[in-house]
Parts: C-alpha cells; structure tokens; sequence
C-alpha cells in the first residue's frame, strides 16, 4: 500500500472497529453515525481529492510552460483541504506537489518558510506565499485559452 493511502486505510479500518462494537452492543444508530463520520475523514484524506500530484521539478517545469501555480501540499492539512475546495475546478490549473512524497518538494518549502513544513504553500513567479487566501490563488491563474 502507497503511503498516502495510509491515514484513509486507518480511518476506515478504526471505524469500522469502532462502528462494529458499538452495534453488537445494541447501539445501531451511533454505530452508523460513527462510521458515517469515519468515512467522511477517510475521504477527506484520501489523495483523491486533489489533482495528480507531480514531483516538485515536473510541477516547476510545467509552471513555466504554462504560468500556472504551483501549491505544495501533504494530505491531512486541513488548509491545504480548504484551499482545494474553495478552488473547486480551478485547481486542476494548479500543479500539485505531495511534500509527503516529494523530498525536493518539502525542502523547497522548508526553504520558502525559514526551515519548517507550512503548508500549502504556493509559488507564483518564483515567489512563496504560505496559506494563502484561495480567493488571490484564484485571481494568480492564467487566463484561460
């Protein structure tokens, strides 16, 4: 198993343990709500959620091809999670780098926010803005052709 799919796997298999022995003690209606719930945090942390992330050098080469941001990220950052879904379509015009599984990519950001691991951090022109707002990322697209 890849590890990214680690934390959904655990959140899974957690909820269902858990989901399992609240219903053999009589107690259905929490059981279903739990694993509801475990299921919701499973797929928030799935990597399906974001775009293919690419390795730091490919995302830096396609971001000068094509002019668009490129947003480091690991899975589990609720503000990365924010900053994807207040993108909604627009950020598969994003290039997506999975520090997690990027080494180059967690040093570019160690490197952009004075030694540590913030993210999403975003590079546009060659500049690094830490947990920027979704709605500038927005506005620092290329126009669309």
């Amino acid at each position: 198993m890849r590890s990214v799919w680690r934390l959904p796997a655990l959140f899974l298999l957690g909820g269902a343990a858990a989901a399992t022995g609240l219903a053999l003690r009589g107690d259905p209606v929490t059981a279903a709500a739990l694993l509801v719930l475990f299921v919701l945090l499973a797929a928030v942390h799935a990597p399906l959620i974001f775009p293919g992330a690419v390795s730091s050098a490919e995302a830096r080469r396609r971001s000068a091809a094509d002019g668009g941001p490129v947003v480091y990220w690991r899975p589990g950052c609720t503000y990365c999670l924010r900053l994807r879904l207040r993108l909604g379509r627009d950020a598969t015009r994003l290039h997506w780098v999975n520090i997690w599984q990027d080494p180059a990519g967690a040093a570019a950001v160690r490197a952009a926010t004075g030694g540590d691991e913030t993210v999403p951090t975003v590079v546009v022109a060659d500049r690094a803005h830490v947990n920027p707002d979704p709605a500038w990322v927005r506005r620092q697209l290329p126009a669309r052709t």
